[in-house]
């Protein structure tokens, strides 16, 4: 009796080990998939945007300074540029464009409603250098390790444009300002 009391209590020990052998339990690596670098690899859709960035025609901010903005200032875009300021740039620049965030006096980000932004520079610098970035301004549109986050494609960085050149200033004038009550 004791020998089949020993093998009944070894029989139960082994039991949860064996259910782990069941093909339920096998790793997900071996279903059915195609792995890295095996098989012909399919060939991309057309009018695909490869992962790496979307098209930048230009090749630096210099080349960028007689661009003309291919977007009018209507409404709509003040809005999506005015949105997507706020959540670029604003860390930076501040989210009225006056330089005023913590972090703007240690970077050296410049206040973009001054003349010098609003009246000088162009709508095509402003865009190269949304695209390209600046001395210390990281680049929102260069593809690769040389580039920035490439966050903003190509249209996204003329509503921005269109937003800092006609309507920033306005907007920072009517915000109240700070500690005043």
């Amino acid at each position: 009796m004791k020998t089949k009391a020993k093998t009944l209590i070894l029989a139960s020990a082994l039991v949860p080990t064996l259910a782990f052998a069941w093909p339920w339990s096998t790793d997900m690596m071996n279903q059915p998939n195609i792995k890295p670098q095996e098989g012909t690899p399919a060939l991309f859709p057309k009018r695909s945007i490869p992962v790496m960035g979307n098209p930048t025609k230009i090749k630096n901010r210099e080349e960028s300074e007689n661009l003309k903005n291919p977007y009018e200032a209507t409404e709509a875009s003040l809005k999506k540029g005015k949105k997507l300021f706020k959540i670029i740039c604003g860390a930076c620049h501040g989210l009225t464009g006056l330089a005023d965030s913590p972090v703007s006096p240690k970077i050296g980000a410049i206040n973009l409603t001054e003349e010098y932004v609003q009246d000088m520079l162009t709508e095509g610098w402003i865009y190269g250098t949304i695209t390209f970035g600046g001395a210390i301004m990281p680049a929102y549109g260069v593809p690769g390790p040389q580039g920035g986050s490439n966050d903003l494609s190509p249209e996204e960085r003329w509503h921005v444009v269109n937003y800092v050149k006609n309507q920033l200033a306005k907007d920072a004038a009517a915000a109240p300002v700070a500690g005043a009550n």
